[in-house]
């Protein structure tokens, strides 16, 4: 049963990323629509006070708040896609077709019960309105339940076939006539369970709040001590998108979760300052200054003979953490050889977050300075206090690099560089990387003569021991009929990965930012589409 449920948890972070690596892009085009509609900025720049470019900043954030109030559909959509066994496309068709179904039949069934509410504001009654139908507010969750529902009559009804008169109803259109009751039956049943569920996510939501330091504290520390499951996401997405990251009417609107509501609170002119909810979001304290510490702190107790090379690994690392927030590679590097660390790496974030918290810091900076520039110092000081966000990550910086030193030191932890003289000193190299770039290009046919996945694949116990195989932002995952099969050291020293996770039949391979590439290398040669 315990592996059935973390294999589950496995699935549902996977397909998790759907919906959750386009958000991000989202945000950055909002912020960056918002520079031509700043104040401050045309005070600086008048060049941008004319019609044209404040027009075109007025379109691109007003278009895109509409992913922000429609955030269950795209989840609906998202997690049907990511958890559909195969024919993704076709079950995140259905899946749209499900969302519609499900939000006109609650809004039909609370007409005739009499508990659709009449009034004008729909503020405080736990009502709202999607896609202009007014239903009970179950937020993102409204998504996620559907796109589940959706991938489970998927799976199990996608190869139904009917012979004679009735062939044309087989297949997809099967799963959609098995749909319609099953989500008609949903909607009757949570409208009377929903306000149960609704109350006590509001209580959670309020306890978590009402714990101040601690419960930032234990939110930092959870979301890092996640990572080698994979399940981070699990922590991080409920705070970002619903009413546990708190909840803020702006404009008349609504918005839940923390990023929904810096996202909201940046475009409106009439916020002068941002919400506290945003310590949520301010995950980047050990992305852009914690770990780099911790980089610095390996280099300088590496042995002397392997400080050039360690050099030319860690700097990569440091860099890609530093501008895009991608850490793994760095946090692989220390995770194995001293656990210890990896425990200090999680404490040291989640203070690093309550520090925020006590200091009022309101700038966000989730995936690395890219995303703080662009975010914050726009919006000034005042709104954001974004330069005591930079004086912290500099006390966070330090803190990192005395206490990896002292432990590494302390414990003599074999980390990058003081490896004993017969085991390589390895994460990422230039080398590495031109490997991998050789191998991730060109034909099927130059893949199949002597690239990267043929590699990969017999490192994972040959074609035939791998079930599925898909990716998130850094890590390829898969699932294998003999996990045992797996040949962890050629991943590592043959293929550039920086880690393996293998927990029951799941296991991911971390690869950093190069992954996509190196996912269609692997699918290319096992002749799998993307859609399967």
């Amino acid at each position: 049963m315990k592996a059935k449920v973390m294999e589950g948890m496995q699935r549902f972070s996977k397909a998790m990323f759907i919906p959750i690596l386009i958000l991000p892009i989202e945000g950055i085009l909002i912020a960056f629509g918002n520079l031509f509609t700043n104040p401050r900025l045309m005070e600086v720049f008048p060049f941008l006070d004319n019609p044209i470019t404040t027009g075109f900043g007025t379109i691109l954030t007003g278009s895109l708040v509409s992913i922000l109030t429609n955030l269950g559909l795209i989840f609906c959509v998202g997690i049907a896609i990511g958890l559909a066994n195969k024919d993704k496309a076709i079950a995140g068709f259905t899946s749209l077709l499900g969302y519609l179904v499900f939000v006109n039949a609650m809004n039909k069934f609370m007409q005739l019960t009499g508990v659709l509410y009449e009034g004008e504001s729909l503020q405080g009654t736990g009502q709202t309105m999607v896609l202009g139908v007014q239903i009970l507010d179950m937020g993102v969750f409204l998504g996620l339940i559907l796109g589940i529902v959706t991938a489970i009559v998927h799976n199990k009804f996608i190869d139904t076939e009917f012979k004679g008169a009735f062939q044309i109803y087989g297949g997809s259109r099967f799963v959609f006539i098995v749909l319609i009751p099953v989500l008609v039956l949903l909607s009757v049943a949570l409208t009377f369970i929903w306000p149960f569920f609704q109350a006590g996510i509001n209580s959670l939501g309020g306890l978590i709040q009402h714990s101040g330091s601690f419960g930032i504290f234990l939110y930092g520390a959870l979301e890092r001590l996640l990572i080698p499951t994979g399940l981070h996401h699990l922590i991080y997405t409920p705070f970002l998108y619903t009413s546990l990251g708190g909840a803020v009417e702006i404009g008349g609107q609504v918005y839940e979760g923390a990023r929904n509501i810096y996202y909201a609170e940046i475009i409106d002119p009439t916020v002068k300052e941002l919400s506290s909810s945003v310590v949520w979001d301010a995950r980047g304290i050990s992305k852009m200054f914690g770990l780099i510490g911790a980089c610095l702190a390996m280099y300088h107790t590496a042995k002397p003979e392997n400080k050039g090379k360690v050099k030319a690994i860690l700097i990569p690392a440091a860099v890609t953490s530093f501008i895009a927030g991608v850490t793994e590679p760095i946090e692989f590097s220390f995770l194995f050889v001293a656990p210890l660390l990896f425990v200090v790496h999680a404490a040291l974030s989640g203070l690093g977050m309550v520090a925020y918290h006590l200091l009022d810091v309101r700038a966000i900076g989730p995936n690395g300075m890219i995303d703080f520039l662009l975010f914050n110092v726009p919006l000034g000081i005042e709104k954001t206090h974004w330069p005591m966000y930079i004086l912290v990550g500099l006390f966070s910086f330090a803190a990192y690099y005395v206490v990896f030193r002292f432990l590494i030191v302390k414990f003599n932890f074999k980390t990058i560089g003081r490896e004993d003289e017969d085991e390589e000193t390895k994460l990422y190299s230039k080398k590495d990387y031109e490997k991998k770039s050789k191998g991730v290009t060109g034909t099927p046919e130059s893949q199949s003569n002597g690239g990267i996945a043929p590699v990969i694949v017999d490192a994972l116990g040959g074609a035939s021991n791998i079930n599925t195989v898909t990716n998130c932002y850094t890590r390829l995952r898969l699932t294998l009929d003999n996990p045992e099969k797996v040949n962890e050291e050629v991943l590592k020293r043959e293929t550039g990965a920086s880690g393996v996770v293998i927990k029951d039949k799941n296991v991911q391979v971390v690869y950093g930012l190069q992954v996509t590439n190196i996912r269609k290398a692997v699918d290319s040669y096992l002749g799998l589409s993307t859609n399967e």
